[in-house]
Formats: structure tokens, C-alpha cells, sequence
């Protein structure tokens, strides 16, 4: 009995039991679309079909740009916060508090017509990366700082005891297990990073919101047009979600190993 209950689901059940999760979501989309009477016409969206994808296109590359960036920031501020100088370790901690406690719409207008002008970043594409980076770049400090401090001493203790280097340490000890605990939430900030890339159409950043938002006041079939770009999104945040998925078993085995 007891190996029935811890044995793997076959090939079989899984895409059955998908199937009935997504013919349970289209009957409920269908149902709620039916009883207000609404009728969907998606074969509106063709003619604006290469702006749709420059807007797609844009918000992978910001993405992918604050992507990189924010994992920078957060790694710097990470060991900053831990820092035996208190100056880096007093400048990390504030950056993290005031970032992690203040809306992005917030920091976006702050940042992009006050500092960004200030300073003389007229670029909006790249104002918008470094200002979707600095967002992201607290959030990701948070969860390696405590991926970090999950990691048992001993486990130090051992590396040293055989004789591994600062450098081998942190390449066979600390990496291999920091990843296997931080990649879930990682993935989940890297999903916000694509969605909370939407936010940058306050400034007219021309990515996929804005997109949609232009294409709206000229067909205006709001429903379609919002319904098809969340669905564009949700394609982005899966994406990440298998990559992440088969980069957590990697590391999960390495770790074990």
C-alpha cells in the first residue's frame, strides 16, 4: 500500500489530468464570457501583428537586461549586508528597505524625471532596465542573503578540513547548495521582473502593455486585446518556470550527490 502512495504518476495520468485542468479553466472562461453575452473577435489583432511583436520582443530584452543586472545588484548588496564595514553594510541595508518599501510606479516616476534627468539618462529603454533592475535588485539581494544564511557551518568546516580552497569552497560547497535553495524563488522573481516590465508604459516605454495600449484606442476591442497580451505574458513567466524547473533538479542532484 505504502508503495502505491509514493509511486511516480505515469506519463499517462499527468496529461490526463492536465487536459481536465485546462477543459476546466476554457468550460469557466467560456461560461463567464457566455452569460454577459460578450462576443470575441481575436482576427482583429492580425493586421497589428508586427507591433504586437516588437512590443513582445521589447519586453524580452528588458526583461532579459534587468535579468542580468538585478542579479548583480542583488548578489553585490547580499554579501554587502554582511559586510564587517559598516558603512557597506549600513548603505546595502538601507538600499534594501527603501526599495522593498515603496511601490515600483513610485520609484519609476522618481527615478526616470528626477534622477534619471538629473543625470542625463534620456535613453527611456535603458532608463527603464536600470529602473527595473534596481526594483528587482533588493528583492533578489533578500533571497540570496537568506540562501546564504541557510547553509550549515559544517559544511565549511568539512571543505576546510580537506583542504579546498576559498575558491573551490565556493564553487563546489556553497554554489551547488545556495542554487538548489534559491532557485524556486528566484524563478518567482524573474517571473515579476517580466510582468512588473508592464509598468514601464508610464513613461511611453513601447513594450508590450503600451503596445496594447495604443492597439486598444484604435480598435477598441479592450477584452481581446487585454485577454491576448496576458495570454503573450503568460507564455514569458511559463517559460521561465520549466527552465527553472530543470535547473532545480540539477542542482537538487548535485546537491545530494
Amino acid at each position: 500500500m505504502k508503495n502505491r502512495i509514493n509511486q511516480e504518476p505515469t506519463l499517462v495520468n499527468k496529461i490526463l489530468s492536465a487536459f481536465f485542468v485546462v477543459m476546466v479553466f476554457v468550460l469557466f472562461m467560456w461560461f463567464s464570457v457566455d452569460s454577459i453575452n460578450l462576443k470575441l473577435d481575436f482576427t482583429t489583432l492580425f493586421k497589428y501583428k508586427q507591433r504586437l511583436w516588437d512590443g513582445f520582443v521589447m519586453t524580452i530584452v528588458i526583461s532579459i537586461g534587468s535579468l542580468i543586472i538585478s542579479l548583480l545588484i542583488g548578489a553585490i548588496t547580499a554579501i554587502g549586508q554582511k559586510s564587517r564595514i559598516l558603512a557597506i553594510s549600513y548603505f546595502s541595508k538601507v538600499y534594501v528597505q527603501l526599495i522593498r518599501g515603496t511601490p515600483l510606479l513610485v520609484q519609476i516616476y522618481f527615478f526616470y524625471y528626477i534622477i534619471g534627468t538629473a543625470w542625463g539618462v534620456a535613453n527611456r529603454y535603458v532608463a527603464g532596465i536600470i529602473i527595473l533592475s534596481i526594483f528587482e535588485g533588493a528583492y533578489i539581494s533578500e533571497i540570496i542573503r537568506g540562501g546564504l544564511e541557510s547553509i550549515d557551518n559544517q559544511q565549511y568546516e568539512i571543505a576546510k578540513s580537506i583542504g579546498l580552497t576559498p575558491a573551490k569552497t565556493f564553487r563546489l560547497v556553497t554554489f551547488p547548495i545556495l542554487m538548489a535553495r534559491i532557485i524556486p524563488a528566484l524563478a518567482g522573481q524573474f517571473s515579476s521582473i517580466i510582468k512588473d516590465s508592464s509598468l514601464l508604459s508610464v513613461i511611453a516605454l513601447i513594450e508590450l502593455t503600451q503596445t496594447i495600449q495604443e492597439i486598444s484606442a484604435d480598435n477598441f476591442r479592450m477584452f481581446e486585446n487585454y485577454i491576448f497580451v496576458g495570454f503573450l505574458y503568460f507564455i514569458l513567466t511559463f517559460t521561465v518556470s520549466m527552465i527553472s524547473g530543470i535547473f532545480e533538479r540539477r542542482y537538487k542532484h548535485e546537491n545530494r550527490a
